[in-house]
């Protein structure tokens, strides 16, 4: 089996969609039925040494490169509905598969929120409420490129309605993205084992990891901390992440008076993340969007680390029942959970080894590559059949 992943983003960079990119071409490639797995990537190295991965890397391909991996390939998987592959995947008739890691198939923006209001958006666009979409667009890009992102959307949506097959990363996106020939195939991560005891913490510690941008909701997650600390308890609180709302998001942990609670350590990776997180009693999530899964929130489960988050969209359902869950935008729910905790450490100890179980069961990387495989055999069948039948 030759099998082309197309990813817009690939490492050097970082974020959920890289991450699933490497670790299912690595997965891929250890598998023995299949003959060549080739990554393609506008992304540039960087000082990135590809030759130390298993599979073969192809960055900043020209369009008739592009045109001959695809035409060599016996099933391509695109990262996300993108639009030059796709198109090519159509045109040459290789059998494609499309993995929606965002909402780009259904809204113009990607993220199905609302802009300048930050609500959740209802589906403007397959309600066909263009104008609303426009609107939502000009808020941040202007009128130019908003009219072009809603008429793009319109061809996104037309292709991936032609595509073999898609898969979905929680059965969330699969409702919003509402393409037949979908299939769901949670996200695998690795498993490290779960993260030892180690020395007690000198103050209880929440801890959020992802990027610090509007959608993720961390002003509500200042004020839960500032309720806490006029109720008397004494805790700490790390931000790790960098992004745009970093200075402001300062800036408000410095006019709450929770400077001395409040920490932020900028991006971390690898063992310095680990470092961070390991004093941590729970992990806090306060999304304010449509998550599409919840990396961040999947990668500290498989660690047995208790998970507080907003249940909204994928994230909700990745954690399901084996963490504490609050309403999104509803900063007493959250307390409410904290302090939860706080009180109870023998719950959050529960909460852990019941995150770690559903993410052992749910989210490994052997049952992701399970699933991709399984959907590219029946296609490359179906294939094979409809031309056994064409030669008669």
């Amino acid at each position: 089996m030759r099998i082309l992943i197309y990813a817009h983003a690939f490492a050097p960079r970082i974020g959920g969609a890289e991450t699933y990119v490497m670790l299912l071409a690595r997965g891929l490639a250890a598998r023995g039925e299949v003959r060549r797995v080739t990554v393609a990537t506008p992304t540039p190295a960087e000082g990135f040494d590809d030759t130390e991965l298993p599979f073969a890397v192809v960055r900043r391909p020209s369009l008739p490169a592009l045109w001959r991996l695809v035409g060599t390939a016996e099933v391509v998987l695109l990262a996300g509905p993108c639009f030059v592959p796709l198109a090519m995947a159509l045109l040459r008739r290789r059998p494609v598969v499309v993995e929606h890691h965002g909402y780009q198939a259904v809204c113009p923006n990607g993220l199905l929120l609302q802009e300048p209001s930050k609500a959740v958006c209802p589906g403007h666009f397959m309600q066909r409420r263009y104008a609303r979409c426009v609107r939502c667009v000009r808020a941040t890009d202007g009128t130019r490129r908003a009219v072009a992102k809603v008429m793009a959307t319109f061809a996104r949506r037309w292709m991936c309605l032609a595509a073999d097959a898609h898969v979905a990363i929680t059965a969330h996106v699969a409702r919003r993205t509402a393409l037949s020939r979908t299939e769901v195939v949670y996200y695998g991560v690795p498993d490290p084992g779960r993260a030892g005891d180690g020395q007690a913490p000198t103050l209880p510690t929440f801890a959020y990891v992802g990027r610090l941008v509007g959608e993720k909701g961390l002003p509500l997650l200042l004020e839960a901390a500032r309720a806490l600390k006029d109720e008397g308890w004494r805790f700490r609180v790390k931000i790790i992440g960098d992004g745009p709302e970093r200075a402001a998001l300062e800036r408000r942990t410095m006019s709450s008076g929770l400077s001395e609670e409040v920490i932020f350590t900028g991006a971390l990776r690898g063992q310095a993340l680990e470092a961070a997180v390991r004093d941590a009693s729970a992990v806090v999530m306060p999304s304010i969007c449509e998550e599409t899964a919840g990396l961040a929130a999947i990668e500290q489960m498989m660690r047995g680390r208790p998970v507080v988050a907003a249940d909204i969209g994928g994230l909700g359902e990745v954690v399901d029942g084996a963490g504490l869950k609050f309403a999104p935008g509803d900063a007493r729910g959250l307390t409410a959970c904290l302090r939860r905790v706080l009180q109870d450490p023998a719950l959050a100890d529960e909460l852990g080894r019941r995150a770690r179980q559903r993410a052992v069961d749910v989210f490994g990387v052997e049952r992701m590559v399970d699933g991709h495989l399984a959907v590219f055999r029946r296609l490359i069948a179906s294939r094979a059949a409809a031309g056994a039948r064409a030669r008669g």
